[in-house]
């Protein structure tokens, strides 16, 4: 009588995984989602495309407190101005409730480099009794950032501003009193 070839106990466990994936491999591709005659697509969904004329700026109008291109109403110009040249993107100035701050908000963008920039926004701001501070924290990506503070502290502008493809952003936020404390 023959003897029985012995496997080792690795190859018959390589072996039997080959198997199971085998026979799961071949089940799994005899399923479908889809009933019969029915494509698996995801044609339900839309295709968007976009309108080379679209913007993604709000028409105006939507919120009293902000404006598309321009000043919003009550923004505090005279200790913020618009540097000369800079394409006006957003603003925005609310009165926040109990306070005699408004909390602002103001998106340029411009050709003048970011040091100059953030030099006409300082200048301003030292101007008007405030102190310049470095971020804890600065965000990556960013050309330049810098905060100012005034007073109490509850006066705070946090500046940031992107350089790239020849053209910088500028946004700022805070909170403000239109006259010092």
């Amino acid at each position: 009588m023959p003897r029985p070839v012995l496997i080792p106990a690795r190859t018959r466990s390589g072996l039997a995984c080959i198997a199971v994936t085998l026979v799961l491999g071949a089940s799994t591709a005899a399923c479908s989602t889809s009933g019969p005659g029915q494509e698996a697509t995801s044609s339900a969904r839309p295709v968007l495309t976009p309108v080379p004329t679209e913007t993604l700026l709000p028409d105006g109008g939507g919120d009293e407190h902000s404006a598309v291109g321009e000043l919003a109403d009550g923004f505090p110009s005279d200790v913020l101005p618009v540097p000369e040249g800079a394409q006006m993107l957003l603003s925005s100035a609310e009165p926040v409730a109990g306070t005699d701050l408004t909390a602002i908000s103001l998106n340029l963008r411009t050709t003048q480099d970011a040091a100059g920039l953030l030099a006409a926004v300082r200048g301003p701001l030292v101007a008007a009794g405030f102190a310049e501070g470095a971020p804890p924290v600065p965000e990556p990506g960013l050309a330049v950032q810098s905060t100012f503070s005034r007073g109490d502290g509850a006066e705070l502008v946090v500046v940031g501003i992107l350089d790239r493809d020849g053209e910088r952003t500028l946004t700022l936020g805070g909170r403000i009193r239109s006259t010092a404390p």
